[in-house]
């Protein structure tokens, strides 16, 4: 089972260094922040920018992988953001993740467009299949319902080839489909529901429901990257070592390959403490690595 870690982009970045430094020293293996110009669970929070902060992190880091978690279609054309991308592989000398979805509702609206949760839909899966296509081919042209593209290059293309992994999220078989199409993994927060019992079986059935997505695609499951935000439950893992050791073993069972965690934080969302995270690095990380 692989761990990641979640650092929201919402302090600056002399008070932020520590962490992304801290993520890959405490072996983590892979580590993300947030996407979204305002984030529906912190509106009145300080929020800084994704691309940025990803540099800055590869800058001061050297194995660990670093993501988006996730970009979406809400604010960004993919023409342009192939060029973020392509220099976030490249200065983190291809160690970059390309977590996508739809996106959050308070964010979807911010440019002044009122979009349905169908045109979201619709508009994701565009935007991941051109994204796809501008970052393996060069001289791409399309002209589709959301996005048009005229001669797009892609020079020099990814470190990683043929392009950076793509990690799709889903809760909908539509984009699981999607996921089984173009993503090299899957990340999921689970269906809301009323008891954390009922939350974890549903993450039971869509995860078969994933491997039965993944057979109908001729993908190979094995090779195929489960990820679960193991926060989507009921608050932290970190409110304690047991907590984190119980969303492991469910998390295996349910046959996902990598949690993705969040840095503590003195209030909700994720509230914990720091002293759990460091004991769970240093007591539970090497054993289920």
């Amino acid at each position: 089972m692989r761990v990641g870690i979640t650092i929201l982009p919402e302090a600056r970045w002399a008070d932020q260094e520590s962490k992304w430094r801290a993520a890959e020293q405490l072996g983590f293996d892979h580590a993300w922040t947030y996407d979204h110009l305002v984030w529906g669970g912190l509106p009145d929070s300080p929020w800084f920018g994704t691309t940025p902060t990803l540099t800055a992190a590869a800058m001061v880091t050297s194995t660990i992988r670093l993501g988006t978690f996730v970009t979406s279609p809400n604010f960004r054309h993919p023409v342009a953001f192939a060029r973020d991308v392509l220099a976030l592989d490249d200065i983190s000398a291809g160690r970059f993740i390309c977590g996508i979805g739809r996106g959050g509702d308070l964010d979807s609206g911010l440019l002044g467009e009122a979009p349905t949760v169908g045109e979201r839909t619709e508009r994701f899966t565009e935007f991941t299949r051109l994204l796809d296509q501008v970052l393996t081919q060069d001289h791409v042209t399309y002209d589709g319902k959301f996005f048009t593209a005229h001669d797009s290059r892609n020079v020099p293309g990814c470190v990683q080839q043929p392009r950076v992994p793509f990690i799709v999220a889903a809760n909908a078989a539509k984009g699981m489909r999607l996921a089984a199409e173009v993503g090299q993994g899957w990340v999921t927060y689970g269906k809301p529901t009323g008891s954390e019992a009922d939350w974890w079986s549903g993450l039971r059935d869509s995860s078969d429901r994933m491997t039965e997505i993944l057979d109908a695609a001729g993908r190979d499951n094995a090779s195929f990257e489960r990820h679960l935000n193991a926060d989507g439950a009921r608050g932290s893992v970190y409110e304690s070592v047991d907590r984190f050791e119980d969303a492991v073993g469910r998390a295996r069972d349910a046959g996902f390959t990598d949690l993705i965690t969040h840095w503590p934080r003195p209030e909700k969302p994720y509230a914990a403490t720091i002293d759990v995270l460091e004991t769970v690095a240093a007591q539970v990380l090497p054993r289920i690595s």
